[in-house]
């Protein structure tokens, strides 16, 4: 398999050696139980020595810290003298990564979905997408990108008038099952004959975007498989997080000042050209919009606006409602369990993010970011065997959200 990825790399004409590698890299979990150690972890957090999977929160929320070979006897001793036992959750990170399989894309729209796909090949299929279904899809541009790169995706329209649905993808480069569930949603919305999944396909304006962050994206296929935010230069750090950098309440919760961290929320709020454009793009839709979907990984959680308070805003209860059946839908297939709340209250609290400012901006009723699977046990680096199941429990929970959005008159299925 290791030599399968580099010969992968080669055909990407990318030196081995130019690639970021983790062998003997660990992932370790704790679970902090006082301020204390919640204390402890939030300062280790500004390290850049350590890559926090998850962030701290409140004490007895589990945190994931990925830690360098040479770093993990500090560390483990650190974590054991402030009392936490930290639980290895993944043993060696490279290992993980030489198992995620990528696909090349062989033309006449032949994605598989048991591979991911870089970005050039998923730019490829769409472009096929458009032109296999003339009329009905369209390749439209949401942005570009601090390195000239477009932010693409489609427009699927088989009638005018219809309003409008917004799938996000791939705002954090490293979360691959984010776009692979994207171009799936994007391949049922045209060929599904389920009755249930095609009155909600056949319902809206979709406009579905795989990867939202192109710049990082392409870089977690030939540079470094772990970066997260965007590729601007800050100085002799590089990126922004794109789901901190947005103009709601932006720097205030769950966000750095510090260029290299990687919830650096940028200078100011859009100052990077990949949320600065695409909000505009969302812009010109606003009025038209039913619903806003983005998808994240990992946790298993639904996560309804607002980060940077808990208090239950807007249509929260409603939302509440909606978003329980839809995740009760989407246990049924393979019993995966997924959590709900507004951010602040469900993970942490973190402003400055893309459902937070569609909310604030439009009242869109339906506003919402799926954490995918899985709960941390392969984290970023969920196998390719788990991307067809992860999308089709998807699709069911995206069809009882519509049908119970509609008792609500807050989508109309016709």
């Amino acid at each position: 398999m290791k030599l399968i990825f580099l010969l992968l790399l080669a055909a990407w004409g990318v030196c081995a050696e130019d690639v970021a590698k983790f062998d003997g890299y660990k992932v370790f979990r704790m679970s902090p139980k006082t301020q204390e150690q919640n204390d402890l972890l939030l300062n280790l957090a500004t390290s850049d020595d350590l890559d926090f999977w998850t962030e701290v929160n409140n004490a007895g929320i589990p945190v994931d810290v990925m830690v360098k070979p040479e770093d993990q006897k500090a560390f483990t001793n650190a974590m054991l003298k402030n009392g936490m036992n930290p639980e290895i959750y993944i043993e060696d990170v490279q290992s993980l990564i030489e198992t995620q399989t990528v696909g090349r894309y062989a033309g006449e729209r032949a994605m598989t979905w048991t591979n991911y796909y870089s970005l050039t090949d998923i730019y490829k299929w769409l472009a096929d997408t458009a032109a296999a279904n003339p009329g009905v899809v369209s390749v439209v541009v949401g942005g570009t990108t601090s390195q000239g790169r477009q932010i693409r995706g489609v427009k699927i329209a088989k009638s005018s008038g219809k309003r409008v649905v917004v799938v996000e993808g791939g705002i954090h480069a490293r979360e691959w099952i984010s776009p692979a569930t994207v171009t799936w949603i994007i391949n049922e919305i045209l060929t599904s004959t389920d009755p249930a999944f095609r009155k909600v396909a056949d319902s809206f304006e979709w406009h579905l975007f795989p990867s939202t962050n192109p710049d990082g994206y392409e870089f977690t296929f030939t540079s470094n498989r772990m970066w997260r935010k965007t590729r601007t230069q800050y100085g002799s750090c590089i990126g922004a997080d794109p789901n901190r950098n947005w103009n709601a309440h932006w720097m205030e919760q769950g966000t750095s000042n510090q260029p290299c961290s990687d919830t650096y929320g940028g200078p100011r709020a859009f100052s990077e050209i990949e949320t600065s454009s695409f909000s505009s793009y969302i812009r010109t839709l606003g009025s038209r919009m039913d619903a806003y979907i983005s998808f994240h990984s990992y946790s298993q959680l639904l996560l309804l606006p607002y980060g940077h308070t808990s208090a239950p805003l807007d249509n929260y209860t409603q939302m509440m409602q909606i978003g329980r059946a839809a995740l009760t839908a989407l246990a049924r297939r393979y019993g995966t369990s997924y959590q709900i709340g507004n951010i602040a209250e469900a993970i942490y609290p973190a402003s400055g993010g893309s459902i937070d400012w569609v909310k604030q901006e439009f009242k869109t009723p339906i506003v919402v970011c799926y954490e995918l699977r899985d709960t941390g046990r392969y984290g970023f680096l969920l196998p390719t065997n788990q991307i067809i199941p992860n999308n089709q429990e998807i699709i069911d929970s995206l069809i009882a959200m519509f049908v119970e959005g509609e008792k609500f008159g807050y989508v109309t299925l016709g």
